[in-house]
């Protein structure tokens, strides 16, 4: 099967599985999103999503959130991991957003990645979910998964970024960034996944990928210690 048959097979079934695309940070603003989703990076979704309210309650917008001291957004988001250095890039990127755009969010990739702790992810995140500007932010779950369903044998995100968007339609790039997130979540985990018993991975992945995950996830056998 050729990749372009396969992805419009894998849209289908995640269209159906996943109508809806919730973003799954709590935001109430782009500002909000661009702050949660910078928090996110190795942290998951639950964790941020417990910090952000009292934050956002002291800092709901660029202007209030550069008048907290670093410290202070430390304290608040202590829970998050790196929170040392995302404390500083919040803090900075508030006021970068005063001095260069009157307190808005800019909707393009340059403008997004030229402030403190944005990422071609991060940007993508908020152009997709922000400004329904199409976009195909992929994180390591989607590259792995792409990876498994042979739609990509990139060995960066950035190579599986351009082959996913060669496969799919650009008007469903935005839904399909978060249908991936979800099905890994829920039928298709990193470790110890048997790919043969995968609503997608089953048909999809190659008999020999299949064997190669087997391998790697097969437990390793104990060597009994003789008594000395």
């Amino acid at each position: 099967m050729k990749r372009k048959e396969k992805a419009e097979r894998i849209q289908t079934m995640l269209e159906e599985l996943y109508p809806e695309t919730p973003v799954p940070l709590d935001h109430e603003s782009p500002f909000q999103l661009l702050v949660a989703v910078l928090m996110s990076a190795q942290t998951t979704d639950l964790k941020v999503n417990q910090v952000t309210p009292e934050l956002f309650r002291q800092g709901p917008t660029p202007e209030k959130m550069a008048k907290l001291e670093v410290a202070t957004i430390q304290s608040l988001i202590r829970e998050v991991g790196l929170a040392p250095t995302k404390a500083k890039n919040i803090r900075r990127l508030s006021e970068l957003l005063i001095e260069r755009h009157q307190g808005n969010i800019p909707n393009t990739f340059e403008e997004l990645e030229a402030l403190p702790g944005v990422g071609h992810k991060t940007a993508g995140v908020v152009l997709a979910q922000a400004f329904n500007i199409p976009a195909f932010p992929v994180d390591t779950h989607i590259h792995r998964l792409a990876a498994r369903w042979g739609l990509s044998n990139g060995k960066n995100v950035d190579q599986t970024e351009k082959d996913l968007k060669a496969v799919f339609p650009k008007d469903a790039w935005n839904d399909l960034h978060l249908q991936i997130i979800f099905f890994g979540r829920e039928y298709c985990p990193a470790r110890f996944h048997d790919l043969s018993q995968c609503p997608i991975c089953s048909w999809a992945a190659t008999k020999k990928r299949i064997n190669e995950e087997a391998k790697m996830n097969k437990p390793k056998s104990k060597k009994s210690k003789r008594n000395t």
